[in-house]
C-alpha cells in the first residue's frame, strides 16, 4: 500500500484533521505566559496591521487557537499564531486560546513556515531565509523542501537564489522597495555591482519588473561584449566536455590544451552536487 502522502503540503487547515488527537485540545492560556518562537521566519511585524488586528479581535475575539508547544517553567513556546499573539495583547486580552501539541524542532519548524507561507505574511527575503534555514536544519533538498511546503521545485529554488543578492539589496525587498519579481531579475545578474546599482535605480525611480528587465538584459549584453573570444577546443577536449556533460549531468568548462589546462563543473542545486558526489563514490569503490 503506498504511503500517505503527509498533510503539511496542503497547508494548516489539514494539521487540525489529522488522526493523531491534540495532547491538550483547546485550552485558554494567559498572554504572560506565552512566548514568541526565537526560530519564527517572521522577523517584520508592522504596527499597523497589528493594529488592525487587535480591532478585530476587540470586536469578534480570536477566530483561530495559536499552536504551542510547553516550554520551560511552565511557560509556551508560539509555533503558529504570533501576528494573533500580538494583536491580543495590543487589544489588552488576559488570555489566548490555545491548542498544545508535542513536536519535535523540525515539525515545528514546518509548521511554523508553512503558515507564514500560506498567508503570505513573509516578505521574499524571510520566506527563503526560513527555507534555507528548514533545508539545513533537516537536511532536506530543494525537491524535499518543495514537496513538505505544497510549493513547485522552481519557486523554491527562485526563492533560495534571492539569499545571493548583496545585503542592500534584500533590505529594499524586505522595506518593500522592491519586490519578489525585481529580486529575481536581479539575481539571474552574476555581478554583485551591478546587482546593487540596477537595484538602487529601480528602487529609486520606482521602475516596474519589466523595465528592470529591460535594463538587466542590457546589462549582460554589455558585459557579454566585453569579454574576449573564447578560442576553440581541440577536438580532443571537445569530445572530452561532452562526456563529462553526459556522465555527471553537469555544464563544464575546459580551457588549455590537452598537455595542460583547467576543467571547471558547474552545479546550480544541491541535488547537482549530491550527485556528483554519488558518481565519486562509484569512482572510488
Amino acid at each position: 500500500m503506498a504511503k500517505k502522502a503527509h498533510g503539511l503540503g496542503r497547508g494548516l487547515d489539514s494539521l487540525f484533521q489529522e488522526t493523531e488527537q491534540w495532547t491538550e485540545g483547546i485550552k485558554e492560556i494567559p498572554v504572560g505566559e506565552l512566548d514568541p518562537n526565537p526560530d519564527q521566519p517572521r522577523r517584520t511585524f508592522t504596527e499597523e496591521t497589528i493594529a488592525q488586528l487587535a480591532d478585530s479581535i476587540r470586536e469578534q475575539g480570536v477566530l483561530q487557537p495559536l499552536l504551542v508547544v510547553a516550554a520551560n517553567n511552565g511557560r509556551y513556546r508560539i509555533i503558529a499564531g504570533e501576528r494573533r499573539y500580538r494583536a491580543s495583547r495590543a487589544a489588552g486580552l488576559e488570555t489566548v486560546p490555545c491548542i498544545v501539541k508535542d513536536l519535535d524542532v523540525i515539525r515545528q519548524m514546518e509548521i511554523s513556515l508553512i503558515e507564514n507561507l500560506q498567508r503570505e505574511d513573509l516578505n521574499p527575503v524571510e520566506a527563503a531565509k526560513g527555507i534555507r534555514a528548514l533545508m539545513k536544519q533537516c537536511g532536506y533538498t530543494q525537491e524535499k523542501v518543495s514537496a513538505r511546503l505544497g510549493k513547485s521545485r522552481p519557486a523554491v529554488a527562485n526563492l533560495l537564489r534571492l539569499l545571493n543578492l548583496p545585503d542592500e539589496v534584500t533590505e529594499m525587498v524586505r522595506d518593500g522597495l522592491l519586490s519578489a519579481g525585481h529580486a529575481r531579475v536581479l539575481a539571474g545578474l552574476t555581478d554583485k555591482e551591478e546587482q546593487l546599482r540596477l537595484g538602487r535605480k529601480a528602487a529609486e525611480e520606482g521602475m516596474s519588473v519589466r523595465q528592470l528587465e529591460a535594463l538587466a538584459a542590457k546589462a549582460k549584453e554589455k558585459k557579454k561584449a566585453r569579454k574576449p573570444a573564447r578560442r576553440a577546443l581541440p577536438p580532443e577536449l571537445n569530445e572530452l566536455q561532452e562526456k563529462l556533460l553526459e556522465k555527471t549531468g553537469m555544464k563544464s568548462t575546459l580551457t588549455g590544451s590537452v598537455s595542460k589546462g583547467r576543467i571547471v563543473l558547474q552545479y546550480s542545486s544541491r541535488d547537482e552536487l549530491e550527485r556528483l558526489s554519488e558518481i565519486l563514490d562509484r569512482i572510488e569503490e
